[in-house]
Formats: C-alpha cells, structure tokens, sequence
C-alpha cells in the first residue's frame, strides 16, 4: 500500500471543528487516495472524545471514521513485532511508544504517516500535517 496513514490526533480533528487542522483532516479523509490507521486509533480516539469532551456520540462519529478505514482494507493491527519496532524507534526519537507505534506502522504498510502532532512528529520528520498530505499530488 502506499498512501497516508492517519495516527488519532487526524481523525479526532476531523471532529473537532475548533482544532486548526480540521478542514484539511477532513479534506484528505475525501480524498480517492489509500488511507490506513492503527488499531490502536480506536481507543485513542474514544478516550479523547469521553475523558476531554464528555461525549459518547463524538466518540461513536469518531469510531465511524475508523470503521470506514478499516472496511477499506487500512486497518493494521498491533502485534508483537510492531510493538518492538516501536519500541526502537521511540527510544532513538525520544517519542512515546505509542507515537512510535504509528510510525512502525506506517513503514510496514510503505505510507506516509499524517499527524497534528507537531512537537513529537511532524517536526522530527516522521510525519505530515494534513494541510502537507491534501497539497501533495
């Protein structure tokens, strides 16, 4: 596969209309191109929606968005191996695992990983913003 891979901070931008990234998330998401996410994404994203937004229907329109991508084939599971990639790459970037996780994940599917998470990601180079992702060709 080669195409995007969305980590949680996309998806639950494309929820959250006062986030800074939410029109160019929700842009690349109605794009034709391959898009994949971690499983992991689900429970990101839900924690996100109850413990900081107090709401169950964001969450189950957020665990849509999920679903969607995974009924398109782009849904990669968290195993062992990536586990200890992540682990690698976490210790050598200075990231958290769970970061770390998505970039792992991205590589073993040959995508370019999208994320909001400037500080950890983006400006580190191990990931795009979704403004870069929509402008790309």
């Amino acid at each position: 596969m080669s195409g995007w891979f969305l980590d949680a901070s996309v998806l639950l931008a494309c929820e959250d209309a006062i986030d800074a990234n939410h029109a160019d998330a929700r842009r690349l998401l109605e794009q034709p191109a391959a898009l994949a996410t971690l499983d992991l994404a689900l429970y990101e994203t839900t924690n996100v929606a109850i413990a900081a937004w107090k709401d169950a229907r964001a969450a189950r329109r957020v665990r849509s968005l999920v679903a969607a991508v995974a009924d398109d084939g782009g849904l990669v599971r968290s195993d062992p191996a990536l586990l200890e990639a992540a682990s690698e790459l976490a210790l050598e970037h200075g990231i958290s695992v769970y970061d770390a996780a998505y970039v792992a994940a991205a590589a073993t599917v040959c995508a370019r990983l999208v994320s909001c998470d400037e500080r950890d990601l983006v400006s580190r180079g191990l990931a795009v913003l979704p403004a870069n992702a929509v402008a790309a060709p």
